[in-house]
């Protein structure tokens, strides 16, 4: 009997619908992530895994035989379509198990979670190359093994705007810089004191900038990429692990 009521409060616990109240803090931390992620991969494998506009102008240029990267429009295309299929996948989990409930966000971001531990220990066991150009290590021939990065990180990086929508914070897409810089110029109260939407979408920004720097400086004093992955990684198992301790509504 007491392990059935252990077992039903577990059950309501996970269940319950975790506070919005400051949820915007760990979409923060996904911004900083997609930064770091993002800038690693294109600068080893010259393809995006959150921002999906440049890789459509990229599979545009390898339409008409102009994209200078071998094969890049492949790598490209793969993005474009696990990011897809990461969108459907976790926006379908969402309303299966319920927006907001607190197992829903801990089963999300630990499968993010997992699939960027599952990158780095590739790269990091040398299964991938994951040296950036310019490293005695880098191998400019196509390798297709690149695009088991690709798979893994593009889907990934669909969950964290499916939370932000989840969440209520439109915002903060977390993968998109485009929109956000356009919807903060044409915000009518830019200017006003307090103005909760128009601070989140700045800092959005700075962070995903400071992410990309980052990501910058660590693979080049490394030589390789499989650091920054671990910090992704990290930044995505401690959002995970927060959700346990949000207060519920």
């Amino acid at each position: 009997m007491a392990t059935h009521r252990k077992g039903g409060k577990l059950s309501s616990f996970l269940r319950t619908e975790i506070h919005a109240r400051h949820a915007d803090i760990p979409l923060f931390a996904c911004c900083l992530s997609s930064g770091l992620i993002d800038s690693t991969i294109y600068n080893a494998y010259t393809t995006f895994v959150s921002m999906q506009t440049g890789n459509t102008i990229f599979v545009g240029l390898g339409a008409s035989n102009q994209n200078p990267r071998p094969y890049g429009w492949a790598r490209s295309l793969t993005s474009i379509g696990c990011f897809v299929i990461g969108s459907f996948f976790f926006a379908r989990l969402h309303r299966l198990l319920g927006a907001k409930q607190r197992l829903t966000l801990i089963v999300s971001f630990f499968l993010q979670a997992l699939m960027v531990v599952i990158t780095a220990g590739l790269v990091q066991g040398g299964v991938i190359a994951g040296a950036p150009p310019g490293s005695s290590l880098h191998n400019a021939e196509t390798q297709w093994t690149h695009e088991v990065p690709i798979v893994l990180l593009s889907i990934q990086s669909a969950g964290q705007i499916v939370a932000s929508r989840s969440l209520g914070f439109n915002e903060i897409p977390t993968v998109v810089i485009t929109s956000l810089l356009c919807d903060l110029m044409s915000d009518p109260k830019l200017f006003l004191l307090r103005n909760e939407k128009r601070d989140r979408r700045v800092v959005a920004f700075v962070l995903t900038l400071v992410g990309a720097i980052a990501g910058g400086w660590i693979t080049k004093a490394t030589g390789n990429i499989y650091g920054v992955l671990w910090l992704g990684a990290g930044i995505k198992l401690s959002i995970s692990a927060a959700w346990v301790f949000w207060s519920k509504i």
